[in-house]
């Protein structure tokens, strides 16, 4: 196993340090720990200095498939957001630390498509998870400094034309989502997550447990399930000569994994509790010329050559439910952290082929595709 205790260089460890330097030796828990965002989380947080304590979902293998090179560096507390008593379990070991601990709340179900077909599991865990753990916490008693729940961008969904004017837009028409902005979820993982934003505010208003959200424009990045758009997009690349989408036409603002770590960082840290801030690039792509983004730096940089980019109608989700865009106005955030996006989305996406062309293993198994050595089988 590596005792590489984190990913980041030297320059932007320094500089993480310059502005989150106050986490070193503050006890942070982080649910959803081994996950996409919440493994890159805990990993800043440890290369910060901070005590943390790693909430990670109980399965029969026991594998720690993103922070398993942390094993040594954090407590790892086994257990399920959705399981009661594991949450009682897991704020209880809190109790016993030396100061007010920060909790970053990042379990969830958080594929959109596929809250389609697992409904259920999407809403009990990301809205009665999130109040599992609200509760716990103020059951407890156990002083906390923050609590930051983990929204997103599909919360805004359409604009409703009836609350038209209650939205911005820029000098070209084009629409720019605030913190203001009336939300309109169009999936079932939306609803859940204005849920689980709505209960962070209840208990602030109710108990004044320290709750803030913050909504992330679509992060993206290494260790990311491959069933999202630049993930699919990417593996597909590196073993088929086509490339195939759902609708190309919808528009999405990327934010890369990395500036997604340190807004959640300014949040938890500098955030108003009870308040909401978004994050993001500030600037969005079509599906289309974002996937064709991605096959040009990967043809460039020779990880394959010319690929084929095709859309089918059976990757489109459901109906009327596509959100056609998503773009963020992160003034407010910029405002009161200094926060902004430092990755270029070139950077971002050759960092993000660079990982899974030499992790093929760690996905594979996870596409929503057929890889071309299975896909001559019969089907059985």
């Amino acid at each position: 196993m590596s005792t590489q205790k984190h990913s980041w260089s030297e320059s932007d460890l320094d500089a993480l340090r310059a502005d989150f330097g106050a986490f070193e030796g503050r006890t942070a828990l982080v649910t959803g720990a081994d996950g996409f965002m919440g493994s890159h989380v805990t990993e800043a947080l440890v290369a910060l200095g901070a005590n943390v304590h790693a909430f990670v979902r109980a399965t029969s293998s026991g594998a720690l498939n993103n922070i398993g090179h942390l094993r040594g560096a954090v407590t790892v507390h086994w257990g399920d957001i959705n399981d009661r008593h594991s949450v009682d379990l897991l704020v209880r070991a809190l109790a016993d630390a030396p100061d007010r601990p920060f909790v970053f709340h990042l379990a969830a179900q958080a594929h959109v498509g596929e809250s389609w077909h697992r409904p259920y599991e999407s809403v009990l865990t990301n809205t009665v998870g999130t109040l599992n753990l609200l509760q716990a916490l103020v059951s407890s008693g156990v002083q906390v400094q923050k609590v930051n729940t983990a929204g997103t961008s599909e919360e805004y969904g359409n604009v409703h034309e009836p609350v038209r004017h209650l939205h911005d837009f820029d000098e070209d028409g084009a629409l720019v989502l605030h913190e203001r902005s009336p939300i309109n979820p169009k999936s079932i993982y939306a609803t859940a997550k204005v849920a689980a934003d709505f209960l962070t505010m209840n208990y602030h208003d109710a108990y004044g447990l320290p709750g803030v959200v913050t909504r992330m424009f679509n992060n993206y990045g290494p260790r990311q399930n491959p069933r999202y758009v630049t993930g699919t997009v990417v593996t597909q690349a590196l073993e088929l000569p086509r490339v195939e989408l759902g609708n190309l036409e919808p528009m999405r603002d990327f934010c890369f994994c990395g500036d997604g770590v340190r807004g959640h960082l300014a949040v938890t840290l500098h955030g108003v509790p009870g308040d909401v801030y978004c994050y993001g690039a500030g600037r969005n792509i079509s599906m289309r010329d974002w996937a064709r983004l991605i096959l040009q730096i990967g043809e460039d940089e020779g990880y394959w050559p010319e690929r084929e980019l095709v859309s089918v109608p059976e990757r489109f989700r459901p109906g009327a439910s596509d959100v056609m865009a998503l773009r963020v106005g992160y003034e407010k955030l910029h405002a009161e952290t200094g926060w902004e996006p430092l990755v270029s989305w070139e950077e971002g996406i050759s960092k993000t082929i660079a990982w899974y062309a030499a992790n093929r293993g760690r996905w594979i198994g996870r596409v929503d595709w057929a890889p071309a050595e299975t896909a001559s089988l019969p089907s059985t």
